[in-house]
């Protein structure tokens, strides 16, 4: 929903976007491993910043990481899981 229009989204803001999420939430049927998912990345817990656009599935991947407690990921797109508290994010030439 926040990814922008031009990138084929809505470009709707994060607050613009959170009712239509709880509709959406309220249709679904989830598994419990797959809910408290969904709830960190819903809560953005350890983010520095709100996230919006392509961001939201490298929330979901830390909110997983969050949940399950894996704390490093190695990745070619350090920038972007910098901003999680509790990720160390490890691009492959560190290694």
């Amino acid at each position: 929903m926040t990814r922008p229009v031009a990138r084929n989204g809505f470009g709707l803001t994060v607050a613009d976007a959170e009712p239509n999420l709880r509709v959406i939430e309220a249709g679904m049927s989830l598994f419990a491993r797959r809910r408290s998912h969904l709830r960190e990345w819903r809560r953005n817990r350890g983010c520095s910043t709100p996230v919006s656009g392509v961001q939201v599935y490298d929330a979901r991947l830390a909110a997983a990481m969050l949940v399950h407690g894996i704390g490093c990921i190695l990745t070619l797109n350090v920038t972007d899981f910098g901003r999680y508290a509790g990720i160390t994010a490890v691009h492959p030439s560190g290694v």
